[in-house]
This record gives structure tokens, sequence and C-alpha cells, in this order.
């Protein structure tokens, strides 16, 4: 029997905005229905609703026509809807097994009249959820021996272990390579099989289509459209969630190469081993190649995050010493790295905070106190100019949507006027329209003399970006090309292991 989940006349504000206004969203179990929309279009807002994340919020919620009351996570999971979020790490316990996180609801809840645990059965049912879902994870291992693809796995089981009829899926293949987003999909549609109702937040068109029944777009806050898959196109999806007919996806670039900034020589360091990398002036170079082939191990390592073990590194043509990313900046490289909510910005803290933190330097008053109205002027100026969508220099970062925070990330860097920009993966989890400001961003970049180092697994992104790249496998650059003189073919042989 079919079981439909509504949401009527959804709105809820937040300091300084409005995030949804009147929002109307419809899920029946065995079906995958699509949620998509630009970055701060407010779908991730309206589905932490739904899993009682967020409580304030005004309208009404209905599963086969009888209002449910849902103001906190316990109430949505009462009614069977669970939550999977794009930050795996942040809701798993590392030091725990598979089994126990797996658990993790029935270990805070579960417990007996006597309040005593009882283990065994604990490891047998999480047992029985992975062969379930055709997993050969052991739930005896650590999750923190685990990859991203399989911790993700781990939270799907979790999700599912509390009788779940409604799964959300917050951007779920961002980190995954082509063979575990198979295995991903394999899994949803086992669940799709028996029942469930999966809404599947992505940016991915290409898997939308390939996966989805049903699609819903929003715009700043607003439903625009629902419709079924099949009876849409890619282009009229993103020309809805933008409001306009969508312009090329690359910018035009004009490539005029310069000196060398940056040349790395049989650099290893943890997961790299022995690559060489060379950067020019005006040069936009690409690192790419499946995922876990080392591109951001290269990346960190020419930031002085982690240690170099043999090789050197030659800045302007002067050997530098990377002990730490203090080393790094200070020789003119910097690094926006893949992870953006965890290394790349203070999610604490305010916009105009993040944006200044590397140049505090620069805004001090008599050698020791801040000056809070050139910061804030600072901090504005990069707002205006990268159109970060934020209520107010103060707001707080975690309440910006992924590709703000990314604008964030990338500006805090511009005031420092570094040599060489380092970017891990820069479009992970945002929208077509921020992906093309990123875009527009780099090449004003390269052609202001920078030198970027561009790490993706994206082929699109790099063919469409890149002047020159590399294909990085088991940690070594095994091909080097200008990205005119290849192919996506070519590049998938060598970043497979081809000879």
């Amino acid at each position: 029997m079919t079981t439909t989940l509504d949401m009527k006349n959804i709105s809820i504000s937040f300091p300084g905005v409005k995030a949804l206004n009147r929002v109307d969203f419809q899920a029946q179990t065995g079906k995958v229905h699509a949620l998509i929309g630009a970055n701060g279009a407010g779908k991730s807002t309206l589905m932490k609703i739904l899993s009682g994340a967020y409580g304030h919020y005004e309208g009404e919620l209905s599963i086969n026509g009888e209002l449910i009351h849902v103001r906190q996570p316990a109430d949505a999971k009462k009614y069977g809807i669970q939550m999977v979020y794009q930050e795996v790490d942040t809701a798993l316990i590392p030091h725990l097994t598979v089994g126990e996180n797996i658990m993790m609801d029935q270990l805070v809840n579960g417990k007996g009249e006597s309040g005593w645990i009882h283990w065994r059965k604990l490891r047998e049912k999480s047992a029985a959820l992975l062969e379930r879902m055709n997993l050969s994870l052991s739930p005896t291992k650590q999750v923190s021996e685990l990859t991203l693809a399989e911790k993700q796995m781990v939270l799907i089981a979790r999700a599912i272990s509390n009788d779940c009829r409604f799964l959300i899926l917050d951007e779920p293949t961002a980190p995954l390579s082509q063979a575990e987003t198979d295995e991903l999909f394999r899994i949803v549609r086992q669940l799709k099989q028996e029942d469930v109702s999966i809404i599947f937040i992505s940016h991915r068109l290409p898997e939308l289509f390939e996966i989805c029944d049903d699609i819903t777009i929003m715009r700043n806050g607003e439903l625009v459209s629902k419709k079924r898959i099949a009876d849409t196109t890619q282009n009229e999806v993103v020309e809805n969630m933008l409001g306009r007919k969508m312009d090329e996806q690359f910018p035009v670039r004009k490539s005029e190469k310069g000196m060398v900034l940056l040349q790395a020589s049989s650099l290893s360091a943890a997961g790299v081993n022995g690559a060489n990398i060379t950067v020019h002036a005006g040069e936009v170079v690409g690192l790419t190649g499946l995922v876990g082939a080392g591109k951001s191990e290269i990346c960190k390592a020419l930031f002085g995050e982690s240690k170099v073990e043999a090789g050197n590194i030659q800045v302007k043509g002067k050997p530098v010493s990377l002990r730490s990313p203090y080393d790094a900046v200070r020789s003119g490289l910097v690094l926006v790295p893949e992870e953006r909510r965890r290394e790349g910005v203070f999610v604490s803290e305010s916009v105009r905070s993040n944006i200044t933190v590397t140049t505090l330097k620069s805004m001090l008053r008599a050698g020791a106190w801040i000056d809070f109205k050139k910061e804030k002027e600072t901090a504005v100026s990069v707002i205006e100019r990268l159109d970060v969508r934020t209520p107010s220099p103060e707001t707080k970062v975690r309440h910006l949507s992924g590709g703000n925070q990314q604008k964030i990330a990338i500006g805090k860097w511009l005031l420092a006027e570094a040599d060489v920009y380092i970017f891990d993966e820069p479009t992970k989890g945002i929208d077509v329209g921020a992906k093309r400001e990123i875009f527009d961003l780099i090449t004003e970049l390269a052609a202001r003399g920078k030198g970027i180092l561009y790490a993706s697994s994206e082929l699109p992104e790099i063919f469409g970006m890149t002047d020159r790249l590399y294909v990085i496998y088991d940690g070594q650059a095994v091909m080097e090309k200008e990205t005119a003189l290849t192919t996506e073919e070519e590049v998938m042989y060598y970043s497979t292991g081809g000879k």
C-alpha cells in the first residue's frame, strides 16, 4: 500500500532572511523523488524541517491525510522519516564499531529495564542489516577505518534500522567514485522495491535522470515546478533552477602562460609517490583521476598540511620548505580544500571573521587592536565582489548554502594575494549557477597572472577549465598533456592504471 507524505504551505524565517515561503512538497513510498535547486533555494531547509532539525516553521505535515507533529528529530523518526546528511563524518562516532554506529539509536534509547545493553543482539541486528543491503562490512570494524562511501552506507543502514519509510539523502554521491555511486544506486533501487520513499538531493543532473521518478524544483525559497522525470529535460530543469536561460557552462579563456610559479619534483608524502607537477603564471593546470588516486594528497602536501618525505618544491625558482600551511601561505601557496565545512571555513563564526581571518594583521590598529570598521569594510567588499548571498556580514557561516560557503572559502584567500591557488574539488555539492561563478573567478585569477592548480574528478570541468592536465594514479602523475591534445577516453585509460 502506497503511503503519501505531504508538506503544505511551509514557511520559515531566520534572522534577516525568509528561507521558505509557502512551499508544498509531496513524496510517496516506492518512489525516488529528486529535490533540486540552486544553492540557497531552500531545499535543504525544507528537508531539515521534515527531519525535525528546524521546529519553528509554519505550515502542515501529514501522512495519508492525517496531520503529524514534527518539531524535533525524535518526532520525525517516530513517523519513519530519516535523513542522511552530506557531511557523513559529523554523524558518526569514529572510535566506535560499524555495528555500534548502525544501532546508535538503540544504544541511546534501547536499554532494557535493567539498564543493560544486549551487545550480542545489537551485533546480530547490525549484521542482518548489512546482509540485507548486501554489504560485506564487518560489524566489528571501527568506523575510523572506513572509506567515505562505506561510512555513507553505515548511515543508510542506521536509517533503515528504525523502520524507515521516508529516507532523505543529501548530496549522497558527492564524495563517491563511479563504482561507489553504482553501489549506492543499487541500494536505492532495492529500498524502492521494499516500498521506501527516497528523497534525493543532488546537483548532478545525469544521475537524477537515471535514478529518480519525480522531480521538485525550488528557487529563492519557493516551489517552481514539480514533474515526472520522464516529462522534462536537463536543460529545462537548469532553466527552472536559475530562472533564466542557461549560458555557456564554461567561460572563454585566453591563456597567456608566463614564468614557472610552482614546481614539485619527485614529491613523496602520505598518499603521494614521486609526483612531478609544474604550474606557470596565467595557467590553469588540472589534476584528475579516480576518487582515492592521490589528488587531494598532492594538494595537501603542496600546502604543507602533510609532511613531505622526499623530493623538493620550488616557488618562483626558489626552493621552499613547507612544514606547515603557515609556511605555504608565506611562500605564496594557498589551498581551497575539498571538505569546506571541516577544513575551509569556521562554520560557527561570522562571514566577516571568515573572510578576514587570513589578513588580520593588516586590520590591526596601533599594532594590537583590530580595526573593526576596516575589517567590516574589507569583508563587505569581498561579499559584493563574489556576490555572497548573506543577510549580513555578521551571519554565521553555517546558515549559508554550500555555494556561498565555498565563495567564502575562496574569498578569504583573495585578500592574501597569493601566487598559486590550489583548488581541490571546488564545485563539490554546488549548483550549476554557483559553479559558473566559481569558474569565472578562477578565470579572473589566471588572467591576473596567478597560477591555478585545479584538482577534480569531474572530467567535463577538467576539459572545460584547464590548459594542461596531469592524470594521477596511485599517487603519481602518470600522464601530462595539453588539455586540447587529449580525450576523456585517454584520461580514463590512464586513470584506471593503463600504461
